[in-house]
């Protein structure tokens, strides 16, 4: 395990117990989905950094069948006990894996949220995830990605993300940009309000451009590919945050 690796691990299971208070339920997400895919009844999902489950449980309750996957047991632990689904398929595995542990064409779609990619450690690995994705779905099927907009971070210099608050928990993030680099210190300090804990984590992320993400989806096979401002697909572009991505395999699975 690298060291980047170590810190992420350290980082989410510090606080994988306030997980979902952190992050609940975004039922934007779902409708995003919903109207990209249509009826979800049956479909079948990849989750690529599951988390603790929140989404992959509103899928299994539309219908869905869900493989979820996370690298973090805490997680998944936690998921297991809150989330747990006949549909559902909980397990301890690398995005980077994927093609060794599903095989080629079995999902009808991928999902990629919460900023999970820009986790990886370089521009290969996202490529090489991004390969993964595709042949893991069926012709036609869908891969569905959000991240933030680093283009608009960098250009802007935001040293710091919207604060998450509520009556449980307070969430407070920022970043350190590093010099000459793609680079960003992401430094957390999470409050548990029952108690006054503070836990604070530093780890690193990648913050791959637009033009970038575009270019490797199309050079693992992937076209149509359509940017949102959020999951509302309000158009992308400018000054926000969000960068949510669907993209097709298509049915001709020939390449170009």
């Amino acid at each position: 395990m690298s060291s980047v690796e170590e810190k992420q691990e350290h980082f989410y299971n510090s606080i994988a117990h306030y997980y979902s208070h952190i992050f609940p339920f975004n039922p934007a997400q779902l409708t995003f989905l919903e109207r990209e895919k249509g009826d979800l009844k049956d479909m079948r999902f990849l989750d690529a950094g599951c988390g603790a489950g929140e989404l992959v449980f509103e899928l299994a309750q539309k219908g869905a069948w869900v493989s979820a996957i996370d690298l973090n047991e805490e997680l998944l632990n936690q998921a297991r006990m809150g989330r747990n689904h006949e549909r559902i398929t909980y397990q301890k595995g690398n995005m980077l894996d994927i093609s060794g542990l599903f095989g080629c064409s079995v999902f009808d779609g991928v999902i990629c949220f919460g900023n999970t990619l820009v986790h990886l450690e370089s521009s290969a690995q996202i490529l090489d995830f991004f390969r993964s994705v595709y042949g893991v779905l069926n012709p036609g099927g869908r891969f569905f990605l959000q991240i933030l907009h680093y283009d608009h971070i960098f250009r802007e210099k935001v040293e710091t993300l919207p604060l998450i608050e509520n009556e449980q928990i307070r969430f407070d993030r920022g970043y350190r940009f590093i010099p000459g680099s793609r680079k960003i210190r992401f430094l957390t300090r999470l409050t548990v309000k029952a108690t006054g804990e503070s836990i604070e984590n530093e780890t690193e992320l990648l913050g791959v451009g637009c033009s970038e993400l575009i270019s490797y989806l199309q050079e693992a096979g992937f076209r149509e590919i359509s940017l949102f401002a959020d999951f509302t697909r309000h158009p992308f572009g400018g000054n926000h945050l969000p960068l949510v991505v669907s993209t097709l395999k298509s049915r001709d699975t020939g390449r170009e």
